[in-house]
């Protein structure tokens, strides 16, 4: 079996070496209060692009800190009500992509959000104001700053507020959503289901943002990580803080907030993956205590997984 990282037999009993803050329940805790605490001042516009079996809305809604978030919101119109849901993520600095790919859901029955990241290559908002540098990427923005200011705690919460907001639409079943996506869209899905516990299914797919520790012992802060290698570089040449900046980090690590999924998970991983790779997935993956199981692609990295989509939509069919 070729490999890129530990043998299968190491990967599943791998734990992660990024370091967890000590209030990292308390951080979270605090946030998740904070944005309850919030309006969501939810706006749904008509699009421009409609299909005979399903009405398809911009929504907006306001997230912490102030920030307008846009997600594409497709309703079946002939639908028994309440259905299930599914909300989805995107990948890094994308979008939510096309209403196309997202109408076989509808065309089941189901309500589909698919939410932009705030300051990426969509329509949310990034209302910025943090201290420090904001150069090439969001794992480092507020890492200067309070924990309070890092960007993915916000993008984090903004994934379990639209779940929210999802389960409370009259159309749809609270106890029947599930969430998915790949990459980053990995990361948010398994961010997602550990602060709105609710979300009974997830389907992350090789996801990011998990153990950044472990990426930078493998010298993988490149692609989606470079920005890793340039902080450093630029900001702590001799990294006489590295242990207060991974521990920072340790707050918007997903393997620490694995524990917390109460809904069931398919997780697909390809063990050749030099963007995320598959330790730092595992490290996420083995932390979660709820049902789950792995869908391994041996030969494949961070790509096309084959077969996967079709996985995910008959365990989507569960809900």
């Amino acid at each position: 079996m070729p490999t890129v990282d530990m043998p299968l037999e190491k990967l599943l009993k791998y734990e992660g070496v990024n370091p967890r803050p000590a209030d990292f329940d308390a951080y979270w805790e605090r946030a998740i209060a904070e944005m309850k605490a919030v309006d969501p001042q939810i706006e749904l516009v008509p699009s421009e692009f409609q299909v005979p079996f399903a009405e398809c809305f911009d929504l907006y809604f306001t997230g912490v800190k102030g920030a307008r978030i846009y997600a594409k919101y497709i309703r079946p119109k002939h639908a028994t009500e309440p259905h299930p849901a599914i909300v989805q993520f995107h990948g890094y600095s994308g979008n939510s992509g096309d209403w196309t790919d997202k109408l076989p859901y509808a065309a089941l029955g189901y309500s589909f959000f698919s939410m932009d990241c705030r300051g990426q290559g969509g329509l949310s908002e990034d209302v910025g104001g943090v201290k420090g540098t904001t150069l090439r990427g969001h794992i480092v923005r507020g890492l200067d700053d309070h924990p309070d200011n890092l960007l993915f705690r916000d993008i984090f919460l903004d994934t379990a507020q639209l779940a929210g907001i999802a389960m409370r639409m009259p159309e749809v079943d609270p106890e029947r959503v599930g969430a998915m996506g790949g990459s980053q869209g990995g990361a948010l899905t398994i961010a997602c289901a550990a602060l709105e516990p609710r979300i009974k299914r997830l389907a992350p797919v090789y996801p990011f943002l998990s153990d950044y520790k472990r990426v930078w012992d493998m010298d993988l802060a490149k692609d989606a990580y470079q920005e890793l290698k340039d902080f450093f570089r630029r900001h702590d040449p001799q990294h006489k803080r590295e242990e207060e900046y991974f521990t920072k980090l340790g707050y918007i690590d997903i393997q620490n907030l694995a524990n917390r999924i109460q809904g069931e998970v398919v997780m697909a991983v390809g063990l050749v993956d030099t963007v995320c790779p598959p330790s730092t997935q595992f490290a996420a993956y083995n932390k979660i205590t709820a049902p789950k199981r792995l869908e391994i692609y041996p030969d494949f990295g961070h790509e096309g997984l084959p077969g996967f989509s079709e996985i995910t939509m008959q365990f989507m069919m569960g809900l």
